[in-house]
């Protein structure tokens, strides 16, 4: 299992500097938080792609099983990671931590770097993309 970050998914469709190698959305099972919905329609929108990138999201973020943000996963974020992060890191990696409470073990697959580390602190793998 490969929980799928935001930068991840942005940088597949903007076709920025780093981008992920095509196996990884072959990869199964691939899942991510609700948030990462939001974050990406956020900048697509922002940046006025809607139009021309619309599809191309809609189809990758059909490619993700989704986790909701759900009372134990926002309750996690508020606790401390051994690490600072972001508000919207936090809420990431609370959902990959919820993700070990249910006995699964899933990798990260991040260009974060910050985030990456943060992962590490807490024993979650980082996926090689």
């Amino acid at each position: 299992m490969i929980h799928v970050d935001t930068s991840v998914v942005l940088a597949q469709l903007l076709a920025e500097d780093q981008a992920p190698e095509a196996s990884l959305w072959q990869a199964a099972p691939l899942v991510t938080s609700r948030l990462l919905e939001y974050e990406v329609w956020t900048r697509i929108n922002a940046r006025g792609l809607s139009a021309s990138h619309g599809d191309d999201v809609r189809a990758l973020l059909a490619r993700l099983a989704f986790l909701e943000l759900m009372p134990p996963v926002l309750a996690r974020a508020l606790e401390p990671f051994p690490s600072p992060v972001r508000t919207l890191d936090a809420l990431h990696l609370a959902s990959v931590d919820f993700l070990r409470t249910m006995g699964q073990r899933p990798e990260l697959a991040t260009f974060d770097r910050r985030m990456a580390e943060a992962a590490m602190a807490l024993g979650v793998p980082i996926a090689s993309i």
